[in-house]
């Protein structure tokens, strides 16, 4: 008996005996179904335009601020306390955005896209770094003047406050985000009286 009639049985060796080995023109190509690199970047290039095309966040700055004021908002049903706790910077930092390199356009879209991507995936609270602009040509606080604007326009920001000393005082902000669908349905399940 042979080492492979030993092992393998001889039922095996008999279903297989009519089999033949594949040549080398019957192969599979597997290369058909895989999107080559330049119909990749096509379809990124594709959805970048569209991500463009859906920021509504404005270009043209209509209140500027100081490059040292304390910027913040809150919307209506924001209790106090979350408000409070949010500007004593006592809220877990999930995320950190710096817009301060980049330029205007790349800041606008940078911050659209993140706090959209950041809300969908359950992150509550940011902070966000745009730098106090105290030399910005032409106009001091440029930039923060830009992001204070912008949060306020964002249906996803629900607060921010400038932050405290320890994370960039008057030249970061914190953001607190809308609950997720998946959070808002947890958090009924979990309160949900019985």
């Amino acid at each position: 008996m042979s080492f492979d009639e030993k092992y393998l049985g001889e039922d095996f060796l008999s279903a297989m005996s009519d089999v033949t080995p594949l040549g080398p023109d019957d192969k599979v190509n597997t290369t058909q179904t895989q999107k080559t690199l330049a119909q990749q970047l096509k379809r990124k290039a594709l959805e970048q335009q569209l991500n463009k095309a859906n920021n509504f966040l404005s270009t043209e700055i209509t209140h500027l601020v100081a490059p040292n004021d304390i910027i913040g908002f809150k919307q209506d049903g924001v209790q106090e306390g979350v408000y409070k706790n949010l500007r004593l910077g006592k809220y877990p930092i999930d995320d950190v955005l710096n817009v301060q390199q980049g330029g205007f356009e790349k800041s606008r879209q940078s911050l659209f896209d993140r706090i959209r991507l950041n809300q969908e995936k359950g992150i509550r609270c940011m902070l966000i770094k745009h730098g106090r602009g105290e030399q910005s040509k032409p106009i001091a606080g440029y930039l923060k003047s830009a992001v204070n604007q912008w949060l306020v326009q964002l249906p996803q920001v629900i607060a921010f406050h400038s932050a405290q000393l320890h994370h960039g005082g008057s030249a970061s902000v914190y953001a607190l985000l809308k609950k997720s669908e998946q959070q808002k349905t947890h958090n009924r399940e979990l309160h949900r009286k019985k």
